[in-house]
């Protein structure tokens, strides 16, 4: 029995189905990076995970099960597209191109990248950055998304469609108190974005960037939660799968008049404090 649309408006079921994308930041299923990874998956793609396990170690959360995050996503497979995944520290200046090598080795083509990786802590205020807080924040933030489109670029054969997601964090929109190497780097992404974007259509490659807004990824207490809580007129916070179903749609061929775009997907979230808190 053919399941296939036959009027060309219907919506196809499995709509990555036949493609492979490569997504950073895989390492917590609580986090942003599982949540498009799963979405991929159950678009029908193969999906090459990167992840850095030490990296959460370090922070309050703590790091997770890797093995059990990949089952999670390969539950979300489709027929017989495959996940994969790669360790690896985007702060040596080579790990981007490993990635990559790595993601095509696996699947002899990759036709998406979600640029997700992000630095955590190693911040702070003006008056307390050393060179290396914001220089770590720009290889990984920064430096790293725009080596992994190079290689991605490489590795592309030109006039083939493909897509390239970046994400930034909305610091144009507002203060980001105590995280001035984060903003910085994050900022330089999207301020990129149309540049890379103009050099890569030629070729057929589309670039957007996502400003997936406050999303609780395991961090948001019921404390900070009642206090931002008038900010966000749905009457809730951000989830992963929220930017995810954004990034999901943007790699699929529905996307394809989008390029060299800054998203903010963030629920209306209103940059205001209640008066007196």
């Amino acid at each position: 029995m053919n399941l296939e649309p036959t009027d060309p408006l219907t919506r196809v079921p499995f709509p990555l189905k036949g493609k492979s994308a490569v997504v950073t930041g895989v390492s917590r299923r609580a986090g942003i990076g599982y949540a498009i990874a799963c979405r991929l998956a159950a678009y029908g793609a193969n999906v090459f995970c990167h992840h850095f396990s030490p990296h959460d170690a370090d922070q309050e959360w703590g790091s997770d099960d890797i093995t059990a995050v990949l089952e999670g996503v390969r539950s979300h497979a489709v027929g017989d597209a495959r996940v994969a995944d790669f360790h690896a520290d985007l702060t040596e200046p080579n790990a981007a191109e490993q990635v990559i090598d790595a993601a095509v080795s696996e699947f002899g083509h990759v036709d998406a990248l979600v640029c997700n990786q992000a630095l955590s802590g190693s911040d702070g205020p003006i008056g307390e950055l050393s060179a290396a807080d914001l220089d770590q924040h720009w290889a990984v933030d920064a430096r790293a998304s725009i080596l992994l489109a190079q290689s991605f670029a490489t590795h592309h054969v030109p006039g083939t469609p493909a897509s390239i997601v970046f994400l930034t964090s909305g610091q144009d929109l507002g203060p980001m108190p105590g995280e001035v190497a984060y903003a910085a780097a994050k900022a330089a992404i999207a301020g990129v974005t149309t540049t890379i974007a103009d050099q890569l259509a030629d070729d057929g490659i589309r670039v957007n960037t996502i400003n997936p807004g406050p999303v609780d990824t395991g961090y948001l207490t019921d404390d900070m939660w009642q206090f931002v809580k008038p900010m966000f007129p749905f009457g809730r916070y951000g989830q992963p799968d929220d930017p995810a179903r954004l990034i999901a749609w943007l790699v699929t061929d529905e996307a394809s008049w989008l390029t060299g775009q800054i998203i903010n997907t963030e629920g209306g979230f209103g940059r205001w404090r209640p008066r007196g808190s």
